[in-house]
């Protein structure tokens, strides 16, 4: 069930990280005032949305996939939490810093850096809903 819980959640990530961002978003999540942590929440929120109607349509069609409510709750909390976490962007410029990619991080590395902490989560909750 794993896998199929992890290609659910990743189609959640990517529709709400990619057609479902606005641009406004995507340039103010990480402003340090209220209007950039209203960006970030707003866009965080669209993910927890997206990846609950993804795993409410898996358990809906695919015999495979049993999910309970509350497992599926703390799933969702953890993905918004870590979504808006790493979009504050600092996150992934202290490890890009501290581990020895400044010229890759200045080249466009972060992006890269970003999307796999995503997927790291996505991976740990598509984990704990599997056990």
């Amino acid at each position: 069930m794993f896998p199929t819980l992890f290609i659910l959640l990743y189609l959640g990530h990517l529709l709400a990280d990619y057609p479902l961002q606005t641009d406004h978003q995507a340039a103010h999540k990480a402003d340090r005032c209220a209007a950039g942590w209203a960006a970030n929440l707003t866009h965080a929120t669209t993910h927890v949305a997206t990846c609950a109607a993804a795993l409410s349509l898996g358990t809906l069609v695919l015999d495979d996939v049993t999910v309970s409510v509350p497992a599926a709750l703390v799933a969702l909390l953890w993905i918004g939490s870590t979504h808006a976490f790493i979009d504050r962007r600092w996150p992934v410029q202290w490890w890009m810093n501290h581990t020895g990619q400044t010229s890759w991080a200045a080249n466009g590395g972060a992006a890269h850096v970003d999307q796999t902490a995503h997927v790291l989560a996505l991976i740990l909750a598509a984990l704990a809903l599997a056990a």
